[in-house]
């Protein structure tokens, strides 16, 4: 049996940007309990960039504590995972909402949509999320 192998940094950011997959994004809840929540993302040099609505409990929870995790997966053997720590920082500026929900619209609907996911998510209320690792813990061949 082959032992689980620790990706570089270079094969995680890799890795968090093959296909589409998505990122599990974890948050704490104002009383302490965590929650969960699926998230489309892009990698942006360094940084994670993804889009959350002004109501959502993930933006109300990085509002309180911007210290976040994200967990990006592969669910097919041999298995492997990229798990991010770090803080997170958001904007509202229109232009660049706009900009990035376009891209992450492309990555995960097809560049033949990116468009009309990009004007459908680049709206006064949506907002834009930065995570800037300080930890990446990466493993893949779980199961081989």
């Amino acid at each position: 049996m082959a032992v689980v192998r620790e990706m570089s940094r270079q094969e995680a950011y890799e890795f968090m940007a093959a296909g589409a997959r998505t990122g599990k994004l974890a948050v704490s809840r104002a009383d302490g309990s965590p929650h969960v929540t699926p998230v489309w993302f892009i990698v942006d040099g360094d940084d994670l960039v993804f889009t959350t609505w002004h109501e959502s409990v993930k933006f109300t929870a990085i509002g309180r504590d911007p210290r976040v995790a994200l967990l990006v997966e592969d669910e097919r053997p041999p298995y492997a995972f990229v798990l991010v720590s770090g803080t997170v920082s958001v904007s509202s500026g229109l232009g660049e909402l706009v900009e990035y929900a376009t891209r992450i619209g492309g990555r995960y609907m097809g560049e033949s949509l990116a468009e009309e996911f990009g004007a459908r998510n680049g709206v006064p209320g949506e907002h834009l999320v930065r995570l800037s690792p300080s930890r990446i813990v990466a493993r893949e061949r779980i199961a081989e």
